[in-house]
């Protein structure tokens, strides 16, 4: 099994790799990410890109998470089904290589209205409660190209929802008749909560989303503030879902551009916001599963 004295975690994405070596003290000694994501592996790559992070960052035994585990990604790790935690991710590994190379599985939730799924985010989402960045029983909010909006209790992942709310607005920026508008990046500033205030009305999504070109045309919103406004519009209506039945303090997880997003709406939405590192409960998470091998 892996030795607790080093190893490398491997955040594996679709298409990004971010690798890290953690020593015997348990803290990250060097780490490097680049453009490696899955996608860009043929089937026989896997180990050939394993090989690589190896000789960067030392001949030590790899915990890989995220897409790595998916079928496109070097051998498909099967989801944990909700209610999971550290105990049930770490005795579910899939090992390509026997004690020397071992994939994180994802997390699962079926009930009768919806199903859903998630690679990578349990790791950040279990690591975040165990480092005590988090609470056992929390609300979570994990933005992304497809954020999810996730029920823990009991230090464990109770339910969860995935949302295509970032897809969707990249989707607006590159196909719609809205691109020529949105080329600025997203703000969290007074356009942004303008926009997030009308998402929270939970009117029709389409229409809002076609009167930003009306509110532009008609000089009720500035050209340069389009991005951010249809931004805060789609999160608004993100965060009145998500938060559907909630109250106190919500997390949220994430890379620091897209948690002050999230802080923003969630503060016009009335609620407290803790915001999380990503980076630094990934690698709480995969301390914990590494724990448990020993």
């Amino acid at each position: 099994m892996i030795s607790l004295n080093s190893y490398i975690a491997v955040d594996w994405g679709t298409t990004n790799r971010r690798a890290y070596r953690i020593g015997p003290d348990g803290r990250n000694e060097a780490e490097f990410e680049d453009g490696k994501g899955i996608l860009s592996l043929s089937d026989g790559g896997f180990a050939a890109a394993v090989g690589e992070i190896r000789e960067r960052l030392g001949d030590l035994p790899l915990l890989m998470a995220g897409m790595i585990g998916s079928n496109r990604g070097w051998k498909e790790a099967p989801y944990v089904p909700c209610p999971a935690g550290l105990d049930e991710i770490a005795a579910a590994l899939v090992w390509p290589e026997p004690d020397r190379s071992a994939i994180v599985p994802g997390a699962s939730f079926v009930d009768d209205d919806r199903a859903d799924v998630m690679r990578g985010e349990e790791v950040q989402l279990l690591g975040a409660v165990a480092a005590g960045l988090i609470g056992a029983d929390a609300l979570a909010c994990h933005p992304g190209t497809h954020n999810k909006w996730v029920r823990l209790a009991g230090g464990r992942i109770a339910e969860f929802r995935t949302v295509m709310t970032g897809e969707l607005f990249n989707l607006l920026k590159e196909k719609s008749i809205l691109a020529e508008l949105l080329h600025d990046k997203a703000e969290p500033d007074a356009a942004f909560r303008a926009g997030v205030r009308q998402g929270l009305k939970g009117e029709a999504l389409t229409a809002d989303l076609f009167s930003a070109r009306a509110r532009v045309l008609l000089g009720r919103l500035d050209r340069a503030d389009a991005s951010s406004w249809v931004s805060g519009l789609l999160i608004g209506g993100d965060v009145r879902t998500g938060t559907a039945g909630a109250s106190g303090e919500v997390a949220v997880m994430g890379r620091p551009e897209l948690t002050a997003l999230y802080a923003a709406a969630l503060d016009e939405a009335g609620f407290a916001c803790r915001e999380v590192d990503g980076e630094q409960a990934f690698l709480a998470g995969i301390a914990e599963i590494a724990r448990r091998l020993s």
